[in-house]
């Protein structure tokens, strides 16, 4: 058996095009689109990548993307001012305040200062336990691009064992509820579980996301099981260059696994264009559409 690939990168793109024509409707019935406003603290290299792909996105879209760069000393008052007049800010939807902050900013404090329902990363405590009750809410975007990826690839999740190796608030939590709201038996691993090996191997759909380079090895994967790799490593390759990798020995898993997402190209593009999701959906309920 060989895998097959999962293309995050066709799916993000299917849903981006469909969001697109969302937005030219929005656009001729209210005269307004979704405003998504940024905020990026300090300078560092990977989050300023992270913040000008998302505005890029954003605005091949359709959607108005605000960004405010603040320098790396920028007080943490100073950015609670700002999440406080962007949550007054009618003509703002969805806003996003990329992590990690700098150490002296408390990013606890920061998230939990977002008005939930322009909370489109789906952070927030109220947004968690809108996710827990089932209520409307903003849900993560990693956790929603690896649902739209799962139900695309299997026809039914219901009675499926899903194993989830992570319990972080961003990924493993959010996923394992709504794995469950699927119908699937969860079972949340982590560095503590004993027989891990063992508890990955029952799994039909295993979600790796614990930021371990090739932690899963092939023969922790049940034969037939659809694997969703969250994992994104940076690890040294040839002549002193970079590489990223997963979670997931993709190589040995191919011979086992029924299908498998690839790192890059599978959950990776799947999140922003959730984010987008997220920030359409915020624009809806705040205009009652």
């Amino acid at each position: 058996m060989v895998a097959k690939l999962i293309d995050g990168t066709a799916a993000a793109s299917h849903l981006r095009h469909a969001i697109a024509a969302r937005v030219a409707t929005l656009q001729t019935q209210l005269g307004r689109v979704p405003g998504l406003a940024v905020v990026l603290v300090g300078e560092d290299p990977a989050s300023q990548v992270y913040v000008r792909n998302k505005g890029k996105a954003t605005v091949e879209v359709g959607m108005r993307s605000i960004e405010h760069k603040l320098p790396a000393d920028t007080s943490e008052q100073s950015v609670l001012e700002l999440v406080a007049k962007l949550n007054s800010d009618a003509r703002i939807d969805g806003i996003l305040v990329q992590l990690p902050l700098p150490k002296h900013i408390s990013s606890e404090r920061v998230v939990q200062s977002i008005d939930p329902d322009k909370d489109v990363d789906g952070l927030t405590t109220i947004n968690a336990g809108r996710l827990m009750n089932n209520q409307k809410g903003l849900i993560p975007c990693t956790p929603s691009g690896c649902m739209l990826l799962l139900k695309a690839e299997l026809p039914t999740l219901a009675g499926l064992h899903a194993v989830v190796i992570g319990r972080s608030n961003l990924v493993g939590k959010p996923i394992a509820q709504l794995l469950l709201q699927a119908d699937c038996t969860v079972t949340m691993a982590h560095s503590r579980t004993k027989d891990l090996t063992g508890v990955c191997r029952s799994a039909d759909i295993l979600v790796a996301a614990v930021g371990r380079p090739s932690m899963i090895k092939g023969d922790w994967i049940k034969p037939g099981a659809v694997v969703i790799d969250v994992g994104i490593n940076r690890i040294a390759g040839e002549e002193g260059k970079f590489k990223l990798c997963g979670d997931v020995a993709t190589a040995e898993a191919m011979n086992i696994a029924a299908a498998i997402t690839p790192v890059p190209g599978g959950v990776g593009p799947m999140t922003i264009a959730c984010l987008l999701q997220n920030t359409l959906t915020a624009f809806e309920r705040r205009n009652q559409q």
